[in-house]
């Protein structure tokens, strides 16, 4: 079957891509604007990629086109989809009727954090022996690919998106999924383009809860009352909560500042078992991803001190807390976060590790949610951990950046060109600074013009 992509270049669609090549089908598609590491990732895998929407695209003619929730009405491919009557469907469509079933499919959601918890559990299944199939929102570089079918009879691990499905289906992608097991995170109100408020994202994840069956297993972060409300409306499967609370069955508690070294304690029903994890991360909140990730793997046969040691060989997906490179001993590191609370506590976790050097924070506020300026009063504080803020006006943004910068607790700069950004940063940056960039986008290949600009001028 030939299958046709179109959004190819987004983090699920090209997902999906790899595993329809997996199954064998003939698979293309089209994207604009694409940029790593999805178009990298699809180019290794030699998938044919259109640049630009067109309805020349769609020749030879595909069995089956799978349509991106970011396509609208009015895309020219996608009019030619539907005036040429080809059979389209939705990606989490597609993923529920020709991957899932027969799976024990594993759900990770929330706000934050869904690609590093998604990954720790797939590696954690991958390092038990389990051969995992999973579906992840980023590359994790433990597995080099952002998805793969595993084993017939493994588990299938899949980052469980809020975001509607597409434009002929307005419910969020993780209804379609029917997960076993369901990671509830976190919840806070984010992509304000398509949810009128928290209490509307609630309803979605509360139809998340309603296809969980009774055999399953709901994991639920502690201290979120968001999460409370949720449940609140109805749950009919067992409800195991983690976190710091003292009466939650799974529990942390921190051993190093930076969350680098912590110890998990299970108590549930007639089990009383810890371990200690000591890894490469930090942060708090990583270690909470971890935690859920450990029950996670828990439930499907895991044992807790085996999963806890695996975890020292974890390299964090890309994206996340990604070191680009090193240049005079200054350090570029990536990162996905672009909702104020991503941002404050990827500092904070940043923070806590820097023994040495200055911590300077690079922000594009580039969502659909920041482009709206919905949570803008919040993004002055959420720099608070940085020594300094660079802030970008990226265009297109119809809101001035001027007033957090004036609001910030730290001493703050305003750039509106990515050159003047560049070299204002150069002419900063010292030995045993990182500097940080944080954006949910391609940030027009920042990290490697940041990393030219200080080699040429540190003569590297």
């Amino acid at each position: 079957m030939h299958v046709h992509i179109l959004g190819i270049c987004g983090t699920f669609m090209g997902s999906l891509a790899l595993l329809a090549r997996e199954l064998g089908h003939t698979v293309s598609g089209s994207d604009a604007g694409v940029y790593p590491p999805m178009s990298t990732q699809l180019e290794e895998a030699g998938i044919a990629l259109c640049e630009g929407y067109a309805p020349a695209n769609l020749e030879p003619r595909p069995d089956l086109v799978v349509i991106g929730n970011a396509l609208s009405r009015g895309n020219p491919e996608v009019e030619a989809v539907l005036d040429l009557g080809l059979p389209y469907v939705s990606g989490p469509q597609w993923l529920a009727e020709q991957v899932l079933p027969g799976r024990r499919v594993i759900a990770v959601a929330g706000t934050h954090g869904k690609t590093t918890t998604a990954s720790l559990v797939a590696w954690l299944l991958e390092s038990a022996g389990l051969a995992p199939g999973f579906l992840i929102g980023g590359v994790p570089r433990n597995f080099g690919v952002s998805a793969r079918l595993g084993a017939p009879d493994a588990p299938f691990v899949v980052e469980a998106d809020e975001y509607d499905t597409a434009f002929f289906d307005k419910r969020s992608k993780f209804v379609h999924y029917r997960p076993e097991i369901a990671i509830l995170g976190n919840l806070e109100f984010d992509h304000a383009d398509i949810f009128e408020d928290l209490a509307a994202i609630e309803r979605q994840f509360h139809h998340l809860v309603r296809t969980v069956p009774g055999r399953g297993r709901l994991l639920v972060a502690d201290g979120e009352p968001a999460l409370e409300r949720v449940l609140a409306l109805g749950a009919w499967t067992p409800t195991v909560r983690f976190g710091e609370a003292a009466e939650s069955p799974w529990r942390l508690e921190l051993e190093r500042e930076d969350a680098s070294r912590f110890r998990v304690i299970h108590q549930e029903g007639n089990v009383d078992e810890d371990a200690v994890v000591d890894w490469p991360l930090t942060g708090a909140y990583n270690a909470r991803n971890a935690l859920a990730a450990l029950a996670a793997a828990h439930a499907c046969g895991v044992d807790l001190a085996r999963g806890a040691a695996a975890l020292s060989r974890f390299e964090t997906p890309r994206r996340r807390q990604e070191l680009r490179g090193e240049v005079a001993g200054i350090q570029v590191i990536d990162d996905f976060a672009h909702h104020p609370t991503a941002i404050a506590a990827t500092l904070a976790g940043l923070r806590a590790a820097t023994a040495r050097g200055r911590l300077l924070a690079v922000i594009e506020p580039r969502s659909n949610t920041m482009r709206l300026g919905t949570l803008r009063e919040r993004l002055a504080e959420s720099v608070a951990c940085a020594d300094l803020a660079f802030w970008y006006q990226p265009p297109g943004l119809d809101w001035s950046l001027e007033p957090v910068m004036a609001a910030s607790p730290v001493p703050a700069r305003l750039e509106q060109a990515l050159e003047a950004l560049v070299a204002a940063l150069v002419a900063e940056a010292r030995p045993y600074d990182r500097i940080v960039v944080m954006s949910n986008g391609g940030f027009g290949g920042i990290h490697d013009k940041l990393l030219a600009a200080l080699k040429e001028a540190h003569g590297e």
